[in-house]
């Protein structure tokens, strides 16, 4: 059985946390490892599970490299979606890349942004689902509703016949449709019945009859994912689909391309404490909540407040008074107050900040590159100073700048920098300058992070002036 780690999303629902080059899945929302970390220790124990496929977007490409790492996860590769094109085409990718071998495993379809709280029922859910999918059944994981939502699909269970090839075991149902997000008259309808789940996103199934599936219902779908990925090329740990062959690839969702359609679809009830986290009431609702109903993360204090959600900022205090069913979210370049019966509307402000031209919809002051991160710190006219951490053994590439100079002062570790011809070695509290127009490289030699301080200073200061020469990371 082969995970299928689908680690998309545009970060509009969770922002300002979330954002567009670093959204929900990266972020520890819940506990210490982000959402993605946490779905990848979901596997542990599972029986017969092979390293996972991650499928993400192309500019993500490094923070799901940096954050296997850190988990201490191998992954059986990361392939990358030069758009997105929704679920369909991403599973298709995946159970292509899956049988290139000849192999034709079973593959465990999860999003990377889910909340479980319950990892033993998941897994036994899977072990359940497991029989079926065997047997040739495209199995989907249904959630069963705590209450009434109009937030999610539904799935009803069925009793139709399947065809005598497929044997299912106690508790798996067939399905008998896939419902729209509800009204709340409705939602209370189907809950109440017992007959119907939420639609998690999450399946099961043999590659093959998926493949199969596919064919069936969307023929020139699965083309276009065979050819963008006769076309891929391997760069690093990532795998590079052809761009213009997946750009022509029609868009759509795997229950409209096949799960609507096909009459191989079964429900495996899953009682876990499961959430999208789709909002910020929704993180509130799993989040440890106080004796007022208060979920706070960082340094907050809150005096007579009730049912709010509270996120500080690093290293900054955030304290409410007197409010009651308020998210507040602070971050370093912007804040969000919001009522938690409008969080739905945090989209709106996105859309806005599209439409200006603002960078706070896409990225994060504090920005991730192959090698480490920066945070802008500071700036003003014609000045710039960020805090630079390089990891062990890392190297930014060998680069020029037409329009800037640049100082860098060592606080902690060691540095190696290339100047021109000169090869230079810097430790702590020292710095070196760097010309405008000057060739130059920065290495990190050590075995601890290399953090520095640097001072941008000319006329033009975006990160656009950068000509490359050389670089580890294929950016060149």
């Amino acid at each position: 059985m082969k995970p299928i780690i689908l680690s998309g999303g545009s970060g509009s629902r969770l922002w300002p946390l979330s954002r567009c080059l670093f959204p929900k899945q990266f972020l520890p929302l819940v506990g210490e490892a982000s959402m993605l970390q946490d779905t990848l220790s979901r596997l542990d124990g599972i029986p017969g599970c092979s390293a996972p496929l991650l499928i993400c977007n192309e500019a993500h490409r490094f923070i799901v490299a940096e954050q296997l790492r850190q988990a201490g996860k191998a992954a059986a590769g990361i392939l990358l979606e030069p758009v997105g094109r929704n679920t369909a085409p991403a599973i298709a990718l995946a159970a292509l890349t899956a049988t290139l071998q000849g192999e034709d495993p079973l593959l465990l379809v999860l999003a990377a942004d889910h909340v479980i709280a319950d990892t033993a029922a998941f897994q036994q859910a899977v072990v359940w689902a497991r029989q079926a999918a065997e047997a040739g059944a495209l199995v989907t994981f249904g959630i069963v509703p705590s209450h009434a939502e109009t937030g999610y699909g539904y799935i009803e269970k069925g009793i139709r016949d399947l065809g005598s090839e497929i044997c299912l075991p106690a508790g798996v149902s067939p399905v008998a449709r896939f419902v729209e997000k509800p009204d709340f008259q409705t939602a209370s309808a189907y809950v109440e019945s017992g007959r119907y789940l939420w639609n998690s996103g999450m399946f099961l199934f043999r590659a093959s009859v998926f493949l199969a599936e596919m064919a069936r219902f969307a023929p020139q779908m699965l083309e276009s994912c065979r050819a963008a990925l006769a076309g891929s090329q391997q760069d690093l740990d990532f795998i590079r689909l052809d761009a213009a062959a997946f750009a022509a690839c029609p868009e759509d969702s795997i229950d409209y391309a096949v799960m609507e359609k096909t009459d191989k679809a079964v429900v495996v009830p899953l009682d876990a404490g499961w959430s999208d986290v789709g909002s910020w009431s929704a993180l509130w609702a799993v989040a440890p909540q106080d004796g007022d109903g208060n979920a706070a993360r960082g340094d907050v204090i809150s005096h007579d407040s009730h049912n709010c959600y509270l996120h500080g900022c690093e290293g900054r205090l955030l304290a409410a008074v007197g409010i009651d069913d308020l998210v507040v979210v602070d971050t370093a370049d912007a804040v969000l107050v919001a009522h938690k019966d409008r969080v739905q509307d945090v989209k709106k402000i996105v859309e806005q900040l599209k439409t200006e031209g603002r960078k706070e919809h896409s990225q994060h002051r504090m920005v991730y590159r192959p090698w480490g991160n920066y945070d802008s710190i500071d700036h003003g006219e014609r000045y710039q100073v960020k805090r630079i951490t390089v990891q062990p053994g890392a190297k930014l590439s060998v680069q020029m700048h037409h329009h800037r100079a640049e100082h860098w002062i060592v606080v902690s570790g060691t540095a190696r920098v290339l100047r021109g011809k000169e090869e230079l070695l810097l430790t702590e509290n020292q710095s070196v300058y760097i010309p405008v127009g000057e060739v130059h490289a920065l290495e990190n030699p050590g075995r601890i992070p290399l953090e520095l301080i640097e001072v941008q200073s000319g006329a033009y200061l975006d990160e656009d002036d950068i000509v490359r020469f050389e670089d580890r990371y294929g950016r060149v």
